[in-house]
């Protein structure tokens, strides 16, 4: 047992004294730049590093979310951006690069044929997949001018992950300037429109870390023909804005207008929780508020038919109580002993009990007051016959 703990100790040491060797040997410590992920807006705006170096040039870039026609000597880009979605303003990007706007596009603009027609700039496929450049991504290109300074070395720049599958052609006579390779062609071209210009680069050299890779900077103060103090706007429709995020933008004051006026509405028909006022104290109606209020209730309803007849009834209950031999007696003399208890002319009483159509209140009031009486002066004798006293 002892023998086997002493082989492994023996291995353990002979493996440490040789990672130890490696690592001395053959092993070094050097410092090594990594670049950072990208936060904040430059993880949001593809042209974030395009705007600080257009910026630190001496101009001025912004990135606008929506076309509103700028001064006729800015400058424009236009990227992942579709330039048919709106005749009016395509109309007006025309009219304004027309004017002396300069506008640059890269090759993800979409609507190629309004587009080439206008500015004469359309892309030309290659018969055959080329082979990527001999350094990899990058390939150099050859500056041509309208009117070039001819100097004795022409300078070539390098592009990075340029589309070897298209290249540029141009149907106008005035071509400004343009990047040329024997083998992949012309990869950007500028030309006049009006007095203004259109350029088209036929990759995205502008976005996001693509701009430190080759000559791509310089590229788009060529493509800009940049100088101190223009005024540069970067325009992308690949992350445009929701419609809420518009209707705040531009209609913020109408939007709160109708917010504060749906919440009065709501507020205005909604159900309380409370009474407005604290309940007043519990009051005993009176006997005479009662039987004023059953009137017209009763009244309402029926026009008061019921009530008469509740009287008639009652009368009648009266006489029979009071007058003796009254439910043998005719109607006739049933009127005239009720007249005649009560004081009364027998006309004004039958035709007090008699309830034909439609009355008014007052007829109404006044016959139910005239069998009340008759009623009271009944019960307020001795009972007696029609013709004498029991």
């Amino acid at each position: 047992m002892r023998r086997r703990y002493v082989l492994l100790v023996l291995v353990g040491l002979v493996a440490v004294a040789g990672v130890v060797y490696l690592a001395a040997t053959r092993t070094y410590w050097a410092d090594a730049k990594v670049p950072l992920p990208p936060k904040g807006e430059a993880l949001t705006n593809p042209f974030y590093a395009a705007q600080r170096f257009v910026d630190a040039l001496g101009a001025r870039a912004s990135r606008d979310r929506l076309f509103t026609p700028p001064s006729s000597g800015a400058v424009i880009v236009l990227s992942r951006w579709n330039w048919n979605l709106s005749t009016r303003r395509r109309e007006a990007i025309e009219r304004w690069v027309e004017s002396g706007g300069r506008l640059v596009v890269d090759d993800t603009i979409s609507g190629s044929e309004e587009f080439t027609e206008w500015s004469g700039l359309e892309y030309q496929q290659h018969e055959k997949l080329l082979p990527p450049p001999a350094d990899g991504h990058c390939a150099r290109f050859r500056e041509e001018q309208a009117m070039p300074a001819v100097p004795p070395v022409v300078p070539t720049h390098w592009l990075c992950d340029f589309d070897r599958t298209t290249f540029l052609i141009s149907s106008r006579q005035v071509q400004q300037w343009a990047l040329f390779d024997p083998t992949y062609g012309r990869q950007a071209i500028r030309v006049s429109v009006g007095r203004g210009s259109v350029t088209l680069v036929n990759w995205q050299p502008f976005q996001y870390r693509a701009l430190f890779d080759g000559d791509h900077p310089w590229v788009l103060v060529k493509a800009a023909e940049l100088k101190r103090g223009d005024e540069v706007h970067f325009l992308s429709e690949a992350d445009h804005p929701s419609l809420l995020s518009l209707v705040w933008l531009y209609g913020a004051p109408v939007l709160w207008l109708g917010l504060t006026a749906l919440g009065l509405l709501l507020w205005r028909g909604g159900i309380r929780f409370g009474p407005l006022a604290p309940p007043e104290g519990l009051l005993r109606r009176s006997l005479a508020e009662q039987i004023r209020g059953t009137g017209r209730f009763a009244f309402q309803h029926d026009h008061g038919e019921s009530l008469h007849t509740a009287t008639v009834r009652a009368v009648e209950e009266a006489a029979r109580r009071r007058v003796v031999g009254y439910a043998a007696l005719a109607p006739r003399d049933r009127v005239a002993a009720l007249a005649e208890a009560g004081g009364m002319p027998a006309t004004d009483l039958a035709e007090a009990l008699d309830y034909h159509g439609l009355r008014r209140p007052s007829e109404v009031r006044g016959a139910i007051s005239r069998l009340e009486t008759i009623r009271r002066a009944i019960l307020g004798r001795p009972a007696r016959t029609m013709h004498g006293t029991e």
